[in-house]
């Protein structure tokens, strides 16, 4: 596949999600979930006019480009304007709602003084392998590319193909000079031409081309869904779009932002409406996963992938969509999703497709299991539905029962309580030790920039907040739920549970203080191995309240990554040395500052790290993974999900 790292665009419906580059080229086509599969190698149009060769719309010397959605939706418009020609192309982009098709409608305006004789050509690609190859067969109104079990059709709703090619078209498509006597091939590769003919100065014309994907069925059948398709009022669908996405925004507007008096405050209003866009674009919304960002770099070529769910992730951004109004798709998420990916142990693993299955994974990331028991006190929060909480109880009991274990073992913490004492098990666990020589039962975890091995503050404070929300449960169940009154057994297990967790609780705190704090450095260190600066250290602040903002070892902890973190645009980096895609400042971190300087009530200061994420934001207002201190635009993975939930987190705290 060929290398295509930035998604300047984004749009999707329920099943479908599609990426396009900053000149409309459309890069990604994801069906039928945000993470599996994605079919497109390339797709790529073009025009040629007159005796000239092939102008492609996403590359030619002589094209000026302007992109933008229609106002609060995912419909993408992308003017070009090939100034050789005076040919003003504007490209709608936009998933129909209740179809699986793609709509690409392109209106052609002479802006010059001659005729142009135009033609519209289409070169498709699609990903193949040895297991699933590609083939294509040409229909009446466009081609249908297919492989084992899936189907890719690409037709036009009022043209019908004036001549194609496919086999040998990558020779012959740049002279725009395409033909072939065969109507089918085993090619992955297609080019379709249709004639749209003499457009006059000041003419206008209008072609609408569909992409439908769909399972590789009966033919007749498939022949039968793209005459369907066809008869549809792509006015209606395209009007219907805008006034779904519109009505979706206002919706869930959740925290009644009003309308902006002045330029920043504009800013900082678009891009919580984009967030509001793109959050069901990362949503599986039959099982509930959500995928970190739209993929980036299929081919691991500097990542380890994006479009997968990382429960930790999730767990932010169920926050921020239970602050927009999302409540069932987040109550999803835990109820179906965690319940589904949860081990038999009681942990999560690092990552897993966003049907449950598990995905390619690297190591154990202990925060991933607390995170997720800590989401679902969150969500209590915003709904306050106690049955809720029962519904999720059973899973977070298993999940703390894991962590238990896991702190003791990695802690070395002793027996908490003579009366909870295992004799037997105890001797059978030190029997196995020495079998085995394994000092620890458990893997060691990484932490969450998923890096470094070790023991780390961020984790630990995760577990803790954990384990504080499970009390909470407890309390909040143990008022009213017959199960807790009328059951002595289960009243007496719930009491010796929270006795243990308390008392690890202080251990953990313990640990923490005799074990991460560098008394030379006066501060607060990431893990026990390297003990660089690191901005997740706020993570025992904020979420997690493990200590309070204004503690005089936090209060010196947040000087060092002042200046260890700050850069000279005024971005934080993750951490010491970062060197991940060149070391840039992370939206992440800055709002990580800003939720901590409103927590000290210091206005001013979480005013210049908000700041700093607000002006380097996209050209569409979408947030990155990273900023470029260069060009202090967007790098790397453009709308990732962690990025706008934080923001959206940060504008609870501000205007909430």
């Amino acid at each position: 596949m060929e290398n295509k790292y930035l998604n300047e665009a984004i749009i999707g419906n329920k099943n479908m999600l599609a990426t396009f580059t900053a000149k409309g080229e459309l890069q990604r086509l994801y069906f039928p979930s945000k993470d599996n599969r994605q079919y497109i190698n390339f797709w790529h149009t073009g025009v040629k006019i007159n005796s000239s060769d092939l102008i492609y719309l996403h590359d030619d010397i002589n094209n000026v480009y302007k992109q933008y959605y229609d106002t609060d939706t995912n419909v993408l418009n992308t003017e070009i304007t090939n100034t050789y020609f005076n040919l003003k192309m504007l490209q709608t982009d936009y998933m129909m709602i209740k179809e699986n098709v793609l709509v690409k409608r392109y209106i052609f305006l002479n802006e010059g003084k001659i005729d142009l004789n135009t033609k519209f050509y289409i070169h498709s690609e699609l990903l193949s392998d040895r297991n699933n190859l590609v083939s294509c067969k040409i229909l009446e109104e466009g081609m249908l590319q297919y492989a084992h079990d899936f189907a890719v059709s690409t037709f036009a709703k009022s043209y019908k193909p004036c001549t194609h090619q496919i086999h040998g078209s990558k020779d012959t498509i740049k002279r725009g000079e395409i033909q072939d006597k065969d109507y089918i091939g085993m090619a992955k590769d297609t080019s379709i031409c249709y004639d749209l003919g003499i457009i006059k100065p000041q003419e206008k014309k209008t072609l609408e081309i569909c992409i439908l994907v769909d399972e590789n069925r009966n033919m007749s059948a498939m022949e039968d869904e793209v005459d369907r398709i066809t008869k549809i009022d792509l006015n209606k669908e395209y009007t219907a779009t805008k006034a779904y996405w519109r009505k979706y925004v206002k919706t869930h507007n959740g925290l009644n932002l009003k309308e902006p008096k002045n330029s920043y405050e504009e800013r900082v209003f678009e891009i919580y409406k984009r967030s509001i866009l793109l959050f069901p674009l990362l949503n599986n919304q039959e099982t509930g996963g959500i995928i970190a960002a739209p993929e980036i770099d299929e081919d691991f070529t500097k990542c380890g992938r994006y479009a997968y769910c990382w429960p930790r992730d999730a767990v932010f951004i169920t926050k921020a969509m239970d602050i927009v109004k999302m409540e069932k798709e987040t109550e999803k998420f835990y109820q179906n999703f965690c319940k589904n990916t949860q081990s038999k142990n009681g942990m999560w693993e690092q990552r897993f497709y966003t049907d449950g299955s598990l995905a390619p994974c690297w190591g154990y990331q202990v925060d991933e299991t607390a995170s997720v028991v800590y989401g679902v006190y969150e969500h209590y929060q915003y709904t306050k539905s106690e049955k809720f909480l029962k519904n999720n109880l059973k899973m977070c009991e298993k999940a703390i029962d894991f962590l238990k274990k896991y702190v003791k073992d990695w802690l070395a913490i002793e027996g908490i309580d003579p009366r909870d004492k295992d004799v037997v098990k105890e001797e059978i666990e030190e029997e196995t030790t020495q079998r085995t020589g394994r000092k620890h039962k458990y893997h060691v975890s990484y932490d969450l920039w998923e890096m470094c091995e070790g023991i780390h503050l961020y984790s630990l404070a995760s577990i803790y907040a954990a384990f504080d929300c499970i009390l909470k449960i407890y309390r909040i169940l143990g008022k009213n739920v017959s199960d807790f009154e009328n059951n002595r057994l289960k009243e007496e297990k719930v009491q010796k549970n929270e006795r243990e967790i308390e008392k690890i609780q202080v251990e953990i705190k313990k640990y923490i203080n005799e074990n991460l704090y560098d008394e030379e450095k006066k501060s607060y260190v990431r893990n026990t191995e390297d003990k660089k600066m690191d901005i997740s250290i706020l993570g025992a602040v904020t979420p997690f309240h493990i200590f309070k903002p204004k503690e005089t070892k936090i209060k010196n902890t947040v000087e060092r990554i002042n200046l260890h973190l700050r850069t000279y645009t005024g971005g934080y980096q993750r951490f010491d040395q970062d060197h991940y895609m060149n070391g840039n400042p992370w939206p992440i971190a800055n709002l990580w500052m800003t939720l901590y300087y409103l927590e000290t009530g210091e206005k001013k200061k979480a005013k210049e790290t908000f700041d700093f994420v607000v002006k380097t934001v996209g050209k569409h207002y979408f947030l990155g993974e990273q900023v470029d201190n260069s060009t202090l635009k967007p790098n790397w993975v453009i709308g990732l999900g962690w990025s706008h939930a934080m923001f959206i987190i940060v504008l609870e705290k501000l205007y909430g």
